[in-house]
């Protein structure tokens, strides 16, 4: 059955601008291949937008996202914020701010590797080799929403690290019921032997685990959890956390991957869906051609399985990037000192191989 839908387009800063566009050709792609629909609109966020109209989130570009099916994001930040923190408009306040009004609570990041790059990764093979997490970030709460303040005198800063129990509660059900379809393995990571705010975490969720008996829940603190992470990638299946502790443990778990750049997300709540990769704008590369658009292409795959249910359809885009891997090409993050000259592939190159696979 053919489908119709709206997807907005945000390439935002960096080399969000050069691989947002491949991910756009594969939905375009798919949708001529299986006689969908899909109209694109595009829209600015971020440092372009701060340039454009003095908002790291225009209204325009808010109501442009109100309005669509589905959202494909590139990736946002600039080098002059990080190396100012003075600055009081800043990027990611555009994503912070879009992530709110669209009620993107919970942040899915699978990571999958892939056999074709056990070699990539700095962890041995041996540990690597079957690993299949998925990550449930919480996404509207913790210390990045929290009350923020500076003393006048400038010399003390503090952050309030806040949830309630609804906010808990809501994205626990959504990973207890992915963990049904999966292994029925979920590990809820907190701090609950220090902090407040974990305690009612980890009482939130043993309350919902009892609604889900056929699965089987673990608690790790997060120190821990980083530990192990590394140590035994395989032990883990759903893993639960809150804002902060979810952005630094899905950082670390795309070395599980081999590069950021091989690994997408959904940040998604009730209604719209918001795609993109987990790498950053990276600016240090930025324009070079060089970046992965296989994020970017995952992120699409993503979006037409989570948003559309469009499974067939997201399962060929997946198999087209396993095919480009196995045939050896290569972008610079992935590849290594075995990787042939004429496999070496430029962000467009290995874009284009990947539709190649794909018709």
């Amino acid at each position: 059955m053919s489908v119709e839908k709206k997807i907005l387009v945000i390439p935002g800063d960096g080399i969000g601008q050069e691989v947002t566009t491949w991910g756009q050709k594969v939905l375009t792609a798919i949708a001529r291949n299986y006689h969908h629909t899909f109209t694109f609109d595009e829209a600015l966020m971020g440092h372009v937008a701060i340039e454009a109209t003095g908002s790291p989130l225009p209204d325009e570009t808010l109501e442009k996202a109100r309005q669509s099916d589905a959202i494909l994001f590139g990736a946002i930040g600039h080098a002059k914020y990080d190396n100012d923190p003075t600055l009081k408009v800043r990027p990611e306040q555009g994503l912070l701010k879009i992530r709110k009004e669209l009620g993107l609570y919970a942040n899915l990041r699978p990571i999958k590797l892939f056999d074709e790059l056990l070699e990539a990764s700095s962890i041995k093979p041996e540990i690597l080799q079957g690993a299949d997490i998925l990550f449930f970030r919480e996404l509207t709460g913790d210390v990045y929403f929290g009350e923020k303040k500076r003393s006048e005198d400038r010399n003390t800063a503090s952050d309030l690290m806040i949830y309630h129990r609804y906010e808990v509660a809501r994205i626990a059900h959504k990973a207890f019921a992915a963990a049904q379809g999966r292994r029925k393995k979920l590990c809820s990571v907190d701090k609950a032997n220090v902090l407040e705010s974990s305690r009612l975490w980890r009482e939130v969720v043993l309350e919902i685990a009892k609604e889900y008996p056929d699965v089987e829940t673990e608690h790790m603190f997060i120190d821990n959890a980083a530990m192990q992470l590394i140590k035994d990638p395989k032990r883990f299946d759903v893993v639960l956390t809150a804002n902060l502790f979810g952005d630094i443990l899905t950082d670390e778990a795309s070395q599980i991957a081999g590069s950021m750049g091989m690994l997408a997300s959904a940040s998604v709540g009730d209604a719209i869906g918001f795609y993109e990769p987990i790498h950053g704008s990276a600016h240090d590369i930025a324009g070079k051609g060089i970046a992965n658009p296989l994020a970017s292409i995952l992120s699409a795959a993503l979006m037409l399985d989570i948003s559309f249910g469009l499974k067939e359809e997201s399962s060929r885009v997946i198999k087209a990037v396993e095919a480009t891997l196995r045939q050896g090409y290569r972008t610079m993050d992935i590849a290594n000192k075995h990787t042939p000259n004429d496999f070496f592939l430029s962000t467009d190159q290995m874009g284009t191989k990947v539709l190649e696979n794909l018709s």
